[in-house]
């Protein structure tokens, strides 16, 4: 029987547009804060690392607590929109005050604000809006190629923002004043458009009745789960916990790549090049994204599309590493297209695993916990992120970078060469690991045979 469809294309369109906001913030900060930091504040990338190190610590409680708050929630707009729409006002608001730090403070006062205002951000606001955002995908679909294709379009978004971003923000920065104003203006236009862009997406779309949506399929559920209850159905998922590993990976890698500026700039000589090798894989993700949908239900699931995938992507990133050290751009390019290729399936699929993970929760123990569940989404793009860009910062310092100087010493472009052509093999190598062990769509389907009504 084919499954009953609950979305329109606009529908699916609108909240997909929805990574557009959140990438005005995210790909503007995993991508050049660093950079800003050190080369217009003039702060020291270790400080600022360890800073960032730090404010992952209130991450991880944040994301569970907002993620158990939005399973509570009960409103006209539903458990999770509400969330999603306002809390953007404050990542609007916190991305332009940390691209406006005051350049006559001293240095004490410069990092202590940095912190405050980077903290609020990850860990009050963007966790909220992204939970609420990816929890939306169990709320407004019980369909299951719908999930799929849900978390396609919204990553086709994610991904060509953030292609865009770090191909114009060098170059819009000049364009609006240069230095400070520059990134303080662009920082400010990127957050208006996210403003717009996430608004819209939060009323393109409307959760189901809490009856359609198995909420409270057991008659019993009201607001009996807790905070502790949640973290203790979440760490009895071993799913759960595989899906929080790869999440986190990913985007350490993310925020790692964050180096790409300094790598075009003092390894290949020129920094315009970020643009074209963030096209290189990011476009080919997207494309891979279309087809996303399609490949899963062939292979009528998600387990053989993604772990396949990746090992497509090991391949291709053991080139990446020969071109890089032949200095071959042409074949850097290339390796680069087919490493996102290999790549793309379970960036868009990533949501559904969630949801099923949750819907195994929801079999095994007849509770409903969506909002919690989505919680690594957020801890895995903000902890990654943030753990990634942190320690980038830290192993620059390591490694003997010196801000705005002509040529970097041996140790520093060693420490280049490691970061961007070695850690992203290793990531693709643990997460084939983690991959092979994902067989929540297995164990759903095992559990409900087991339980077929005879």
């Amino acid at each position: 029987m084919e499954e009953r469809k609950y979305l329109k294309w606009y529908n699916k369109l609108g909240y997909g547009s929805g990574d557009l906001a959140a990438n005005m913030v995210y790909g503007l900060l995993t991508s050049f804060v660093m950079i800003y930091l050190t080369d217009t504040v003039g702060l020291n990338s270790g400080i600022v690392g360890t800073l960032m190190m730090f404010s992952k610590f209130a991450d991880g409680v944040t994301d569970v607590l907002f993620g158990t708050v939005i399973d509570k929630t009960k409103s006209k707009m539903g458990k999770a929109r509400p969330w999603m729409l306002w809390s953007y006002i404050g990542n609007a608001v916190m991305l332009v005050a940390i691209f406006s730090i005051p350049l006559n403070w001293g240095d004490a006062v410069q990092y202590a604000y940095f912190f405050i205002t980077y903290t609020l951000l990850n860990a009050i606001f963007y966790t909220a809006n992204n939970i609420a955002y990816a929890t939306l995908t169990s709320l407004i679909t019980r369909n299951g190629n719908e999930r799929v294709q849900l978390g396609s379009i919204r990553f086709m978004f994610s991904l060509a923002t953030n292609l865009i971003v770090a191909s114009i923000t060098v170059n819009a920065v000049a364009a609006m004043g240069g230095g400070a104003v520059g990134w303080r203006n662009v920082a400010l236009v990127y957050a208006i458009i996210g403003l717009v862009v996430n608004t819209i997406s939060a009323l393109s779309v409307k959760e189901l009745p809490d009856e359609n949506a198995a909420q409270n399929a057991s008659g019993d559920q009201k607001d009996e789960i807790n905070l502790l209850k949640s973290i203790g159905l979440l760490v009895h998922n071993k799913y759960y916990l595989l899906i929080c590993g790869i999440y986190i990976l990913t985007y350490m890698q993310t925020g790692i790549a964050g180096i790409g500026i300094y790598y075009m700039t003092y390894v290949l000589g020129n920094p315009a090049l970020l643009g074209t090798f963030s096209t290189a894989q990011m476009l080919p993700m997207i494309i891979g994204l279309a087809f996303t949908p399609a490949l899963v239900k062939k292979m009528k699931g998600m387990y053989k599309v993604n772990l396949y995938g990746y090992f497509i992507a090991v391949f291709f990133r053991i080139l990446f590493i020969i071109a890089g050290y032949m200095g071959n751009i042409p074949f850097m390019l290339v390796t680069l297209v087919g490493a996102g290729l290999g790549t793309s399936p379970l960036t868009g699929d990533l949501n559904a695993l969630i949801a099923a993970a949750s819907d195994y929760t929801y079999r095994v123990t007849g509770k409903r916990v969506d909002g919690a569940m989505f919680s690594c989404s957020s801890l895995g793009i903000k902890v990654g992120g943030g753990v990634g860009t942190a320690l980038s910062g830290v192993l620059l310092s390591l490694g003997g970078y010196v801000a705005n100087a002509a040529e970097q010493s041996a140790s520093c472009i060693n420490m280049l060469n490691f970061l961007y052509l070695w850690y992203p093999l290793i990531t693709v190598i643990l997460v084939v690991v983690l991959l092979s062990q994902l067989k929540v769509e297995k164990a759903n389907a095992d559990w409900d045979a087991a339980h077929a009504k005879h």
